[in-house]
């Protein structure tokens, strides 16, 4: 949803720098023309980005990001990264029980000139390993979290049965997307990830107010977002994310409200 009458809440890199313009009902303002080459220039610009997203959904992709604007340190309020923290989700899936342990782990890696923090996600379902993935996360000044990547392991018997939906900022076009918003608001669309083909999450805020109780406790003023790619038309997810924690419930609504909820910490 396109709001003109709100500043963009989420600056790029480029206006964390202080290149930012100030919101003026949401379009830029405009000057006289000055002829024919001007009319031309104003015919080519780009499609302005959707109020509150520094990564457009719009195609061609291409998010204005400086490293000197980005840090390792992820301390956004719903999703912060510190080294040793640890979440521990629970869910019921049709194929037995789904434990994902997602970890901090301290380390860092550096991505097209950008610092990373590093964490870990395993998943196993009735004890056996089914998927094991370390990504890649950095800050920009404005506190907006961005994701630089994945490298992803899916396994069956034991062994590594696919890697499909690896990326990494900087290799065969791969772009970073935004994971969590500086100051998230309903209506913010944006993307999440872009390695054309092979990952394309798009999130939009629907809500910054919601309400939950998972195994590991009640919590409530919590961003709620749509979570959706184009690859997979028919998947989409609601994530609900807590301050000073992060996510704390997943709903698959495409597997019937299948719950992933956070059962330690």
């Amino acid at each position: 949803m396109i709001r003109t009458t709100r500043c963009v809440l989420i600056y790029t890199a480029v206006a964390a720098l202080g290149t930012g313009a100030a919101c003026s009902g949401g379009r830029p303002a405009t000057t006289p023309s000055a002829g024919p080459s001007a009319a031309a220039a104003a015919t080519t610009r780009p499609t302005p980005e959707p109020p509150g997203s520094a990564a457009p959904i719009a195609v061609p992709y291409a998010p204005a990001v400086d490293p000197a604007a980005f840090s390792a340190t992820v301390d956004n309020p719903f999703f912060p990264l510190r080294p040793g923290m640890r979440w521990q989700y629970r869910s019921a899936t049709k194929d037995g029980v789904e434990t994902t342990v997602v970890t901090v782990t301290g380390k860092t890696r550096t991505i097209a000139g950008f610092t990373c923090v590093e964490v870990r996600d395993t998943v196993r379902v009735d004890g056996a390993l089914k998927e094991d993935t370390l990504d890649w996360y950095a800050q920009d000044r404005t506190g907006a979290v961005w994701y630089f990547g994945e490298d992803t392991k899916e396994y069956e018997n034991g062994k590594v049965s696919s890697t499909e939906g690896s990326w990494v900022t900087g290799e065969h076009g791969a772009q970073p997307g935004i994971t969590m918003p500086a100051q998230p608001m309903p209506g913010d669309r944006y993307r999440q990830e872009y390695y054309r083909g092979h990952a394309e999450d798009v999130a939009e805020v629907l809500s910054i107010a919601e309400r939950a109780k998972v195994p590991a406790g009640s919590y409530d003023g919590m961003v709620m977002t749509k979570e959706t790619t184009p690859l997979e038309p028919a998947v989409l997810e609601r994530k609900y994310y807590a301050r000073g924690i992060g996510i704390v419930l997943t709903v698959d609504v495409a597997a019937g409200g299948v719950r992933d909820e956070l059962v330690a910490r």
